[in-house]
């Protein structure tokens, strides 16, 4: 059963006078702001590495003059993305 509101609601939906309560395109437009924001933050982790990788993965930055924490983190959001898979 529905309660007075909600049958209220349900008349204006089937006679067509439905009326905004909130400005539809600007919540949107935050919306759409506020997921921008959050997907192009990063976090900061720590993870262990063996001394020879990271030794290789420097040389092979300082020749490409590449940062060698961006190509690291390169590989991992090409992986997360699906652009390379490792083989099992």
């Amino acid at each position: 059963m529905f309660d007075t509101e909600e049958m209220a609601i349900l008349n204006a939906l089937e006679n067509n006078k439905l009326a905004k309560s909130i400005d539809a395109d600007e919540e949107i437009a935050l919306a759409r702001k506020a997921a921008k924001e959050y997907l192009s933050k990063s976090k900061n982790i720590t993870i262990r590495l063996s001394i020879g990788d990271v030794t290789t993965i420097k040389n092979k930055a300082q020749e490409t003059g590449i940062p060698y924490q961006t190509i690291i983190s390169s590989l991992v959001h090409q992986y997360a993305t699906g652009k390379i898979r490792l083989e099992a």
